[in-house]
C-alpha cells in the first residue's frame, strides 16, 4: 500500500478546482418520533461541493448539523430527502468506506489493547499483509508521536494521547477522504499545533479533508474553505480569507509618514516623502463572523448562504 507521510511543507496551498469528492444536493434529515411524527429538522436542503485536495471547515453551535451530515456521508444515517455523493456514488454505498478515514469525536477503542495491537486490528479489517501492516503501524506510531506509549494499554492513555491514536487508526488504510470531528479536542497547546501541521501535511499529499470544529482558531489556521451552519441550515460559505476580509474598509500601512495624510492618501504619502508598505482590506477573526452570521440567523430566519 503506498504511503507518503514524510510530507513537505506546510504552507497554505490554494485548493484543488474541478474533482468534486463530496457533494450533497438539497440534502435534509428530520428525526421522527416513535409515532412516525417529524421531530427535529436536523439539517435543510444542504448543498455543498467539497473538491480534491482542499481542507473543509465544518462549523456550527451545538445542534446545527455538523453531526448528522458526517453521518449522512458516511452511510451512517439516510437522508429524509436530497442526496449525498461521495467519490460520484451515493453516500449510502457502503463500498466507498473503503476510501475513507474518519475520526469521530470520540473514539470508541479497545481499551485493553496497546497502540501497536489497535492499529493491527484496524489494519487487518483492509486485509493488508503482514509486511504491510507492519510498515504502515511504524509509520503511524512515528507520524501521531506516541512512540514512548506504543505499548501501553490504551486504558491508561490520556484523552490527547488517545485523540493521537484515534487519528492513527483513521488513516491505517491510506484513506483519499478524511473526515475529522473536532480534531484537536483533547490536546494540549503543543499537541494542538502538532495536529494542525499533520492535518496540513495530508492536505499537501493531496487528501481531501472534512473537518467539524467548534474551535474557531484551529479552523482558521487550517482550513481553504468552510460552511457555517445554523439550526440545521447553511448561513455561510466560501473561501476563508475571503469572508474575514471587510470589503467596504481599506486601511494603509505606511512608514515614515507625517500626521497630515487624510484626503487623497496616496498623493499626500508621496508628497510628504512616506513609503507606502501596504494597502490591503482589514479582516474579521473567524470567532467574529461566526458570531455574527449566528445573531443575523436568529434575526432573520430563513436566509440561505449561496455556493462560492
Amino acid at each position: 500500500m503506498p504511503s507518503q507521510l514524510e510530507a513537505p511543507d506546510v504552507a497554505k496551498a490554494a485548493p484543488a478546482s474541478g474533482d468534486v469528492v463530496i457533494e450533497t444536493r438539497s440534502l435534509t434529515k428530520v428525526f421522527r418520533d416513535f409515532w412516525g411524527r417529524p421531530k427535529v429538522r436536523a439539517l435543510n436542503a444542504l448543498d455543498l461541493q467539497i473538491r480534491r485536495g482542499e481542507i473543509f471547515g465544518l462549523l456550527g453551535p451545538n445542534g446545527s448539523g455538523k453531526s448528522t451530515t458526517i453521518k449522512l456521508l458516511l452511510g451512517l444515517l439516510f437522508p429524509s430527502s436530497g442526496q449525498a455523493l461521495v467519490f460520484g456514488k451515493d453516500a449510502t454505498d457502503v463500498a466507498k468506506n473503503e476510501r475513507i478515514g474518519y475520526l469521530p469525536e470520540e473514539s470508541y477503542l479497545y481499551k485493553f489493547l496497546n497502540a501497536e495491537e489497535t492499529l493491527d486490528f484496524y489494519a487487518r479489517l483492509f486485509n493488508m499483509t503482514p509486511a504491510v501492516r507492519k510498515q504502515r503501524i511504524e509509520q503511524l506510531i512515528q507520524l501521531v508521536g506516541i512512540q514512548h506509549a506504543r505499548r501501553r494499554q490504551l486504558r491508561e492513555y490520556s484523552k490527547g494521547m488517545t485523540r493521537r491514536i484515534g487519528l492513527a487508526q483513521a488513516l491505517i488504510n491510506d484513506p483519499e477522504l478524511i473526515l475529522l470531528d473536532e480534531p484537536t479536542s483533547g490536546l494540549d497547546p503543543i499537541g494542538t499545533r502538532e495536529m494542525k501541521d499533520l492535518i496540513l501535511k495530508l492536505r499537501d499529499q493531496g487528501k481531501t479533508i472534512l473537518m467539524s470544529s467548534h474551535l474557531l482558531p484551529d479552523v482558521q489556521d487550517v482550513c481553504d474553505r468552510i460552511a457555517i451552519l445554523h439550526q440545521g441550515e447553511l448561513k455561510e460559505l466560501g473561501a476563508v480569507s475571503e469572508l474575514l476580509t471587510v470589503q467596504d474598509v481599506t486601511q494603509f500601512k505606511a512608514k515614515g509618514l507625517s500626521p497630515a495624510a487624510e484626503d487623497e492618501i496616496r498623493a499626500v504619502i508621496a508628497r510628504h516623502g512616506g513609503e507606502l508598505l501596504k494597502v490591503e482590506h482589514p479582516t474579521l477573526s473567524l470567532e467574529e463572523l461566526f458570531l455574527n452570521i449566528v445573531k443575523d440567523s436568529e434575526a432573520r430566519p430563513g436566509r440561505r448562504a449561496q455556493q462560492k
